[in-house]
């Protein structure tokens, strides 16, 4: 889609479809309504308004044929509720602009309020709800129509802050998308392998290095836990380092993130119903990707790293079994406890790796328990992490992203269930706590790093679509991520 800041009248853009936002349904209480009520003429929208029964709620649409002195086709209006008039009522516009275009290719949106963020995040919304997974559709079954272009209204078009909000929302929302591609891959055909080469070729087109290692240089450099994970598949794993790092950046921040192409649970074997959309087990490494290529085209002067250790976990005739003793890269053996809790083992080697890159901060995302799930729901992320500067910047993040976290426990009492009787730990504790324990047994592998966890195991994969979050694969992570490294950028200016 071609975004672009237009200095239009509202009154004069010649598009398909014209729209703007609104947080009531009084039109002399709204600037906006009652600019295009005197602009349409007559009682034409305030009868909309009346037959449709539009109240002004978040997401509820007003669609009607513009009349009187509008050159648009169509009017769409907006509900955005207690946003109106703020510059996250943008991404809201945005995001149901582009749902609403099903034969509409234009649109020109009149913004709720002029400023950088208001663009970035209409932006952002315009991209997002564009997003349809369709690579595997054929014939008739290949979507048709769409927005191709979107004019932003604003009064100067030359204003450096605006373009600087175009482009961040134009990056931030094409990198949301290609982790949502990642994730809605199948199996067959997104390997750990393919997954390798996706991102090194991105990479490359970015100017960001990508070190791609294979099975021989794993077994080298002793990453035994991801190796005995990697067993029971036919299929070779795959171990991605990348790295943004502009010149004169003084802060660093390493990602992490769980690249299981495809989970069955190995000998644990998951239930058929299960295992259905365990493509969406390198979720973690998905958003991983995201972050940095964000990182890269919004051009962030913080140097991002990212690691993804991808493998499947599968049940052949060499898989690994509970019972089985590994040692680690870290240098700590584990005992295997449940195949199916394959994740941590695989993020345990990527993290001690990891940790040796130094800099200011490391995180990881994975899609690692169903507790979280079971705590949290399908639409909230759980952090956890021993640092309160970290998570109080990372929650700040969040609200200006607008995905959903919360701050889980570190505790400490449980880290006792992981002590093993005959190896240095146990991979999994008892049933209770389990996203904690989870979170506990990476915190081993991370050495004296400002650590923190991130479990998406709920929001990266929905059944349904819900709110800026579509069916299938989201991306939610990048979003918070991309916040965050600008917050830090901001504070090294």
């Amino acid at each position: 889609m071609r975004i672009s800041l237009s200095t239009d009248s509202f009154k004069a853009t010649k598009t398909d479809f014209l729209a703007l936002s609104a947080g009531t349904a009084n039109v002399a209480k709204d600037p906006a309504l009652a600019a295009l009520a005197k602009a349409m003429g007559g009682t034409a929208l305030a009868d909309a308004i009346k037959d449709e029964g539009f109240t002004g709620k978040p997401g509820q649409l007003l669609k009607l044929q513009a009349r009187g002195r509008v050159d648009a086709r169509w009017v769409l209006v907006v509900g955005v509720g207690k946003d109106a008039g703020k510059a996250a009522a943008a991404r809201l516009l945005g995001h149901h602009v582009a749902k609403a275009s099903k034969r509409q290719r234009s649109a020109s949106l009149v913004l709720p309020v002029e400023s950088a963020e208001a663009v970035r995040q209409a932006a952002e919304g315009l991209i997002g709800g564009s997003y349809r997974y369709s690579t595997y559709f054929t014939g008739s079954r290949k979507p048709k129509g769409g927005l191709k272009t979107a004019a932003l209204l604003v009064s100067d078009k030359k204003d450096a802050a605006l373009k600087a909000g175009l482009t961040a929302g134009r990056a931030v929302g094409e990198s949301v998308n290609v982790a949502r591609d990642l994730v809605n891959a199948p199996p067959n055909d997104l390997t750990p392998p393919a997954l390798a080469e996706f991102a090194a070729t991105e990479a490359e087109k970015l100017g960001v290095s990508a070190t791609v290692w294979g099975k021989k240089q794993i077994e080298k450099a002793g990453m035994h836990l991801l190796m005995a994970v990697n067993r029971g598949s036919s299929l070779e794993p795959r171990f991605v380092h990348m790295a943004w790092e502009p010149e004169g950046a003084t802060r660093k921040v390493v990602f992490v993130g769980k690249g299981l192409t495809f989970d069955s649970g190995g000998l644990c074997l998951k239930p058929a119903k299960s295992m259905i959309d365990m493509k969406c087990d390198m979720a973690g490494a998905a958003i991983t990707v995201g972050i940095v290529l964000a990182a890269a085209r919004m051009k962030l002067p913080v140097a991002v790293h990212a690691i993804v250790a991808a493998t499947e976990n599968m049940g052949g005739a060499d898989a690994y079994r509970p019972g089985d003793i590994f040692s680690s890269l870290d240098g700590k053996t584990v005992e295997i406890i449940n195949t199916d809790a394959e994740g941590r083992l695989v993020l345990a080697d990527a993290l001690a790796y990891a940790r040796e890159l130094g800099g200011d901060f490391l995180i990881d995302h994975a899609t690692l328990t169903g507790a979280c799930m079971v705590a949290l729901g399908h639409w909230r992320a759980g952090l956890f992490s021993s640092d309160d500067e970290l998570t109080e910047s990372y929650l700040q993040a969040a609200e200006a992203s607008g995905e959903a976290y919360w701050r889980m426990p570190m505790d400490e009492q449980l880290r006792s269930t992981l002590e093993s009787p005959v190896a240095d730990l146990k991979h999994t504790g008892t049933p209770y706590g389990g996203s904690v324990t989870a979170a506990l047994f990476l915190s081993e592998f991370v050495g004296k790093s400002r650590f923190m966890h991130v479990d998406v195991a709920g929001p990266s994969f929905l059944d349904s679509a819900h709110g800026f979050l579509p069916q299938g694969g989201t991306g939610f992570g990048v979003g918070t991520a991309i916040r965050f490294l600008e917050g830090l950028a901001d504070s090294q200016a």
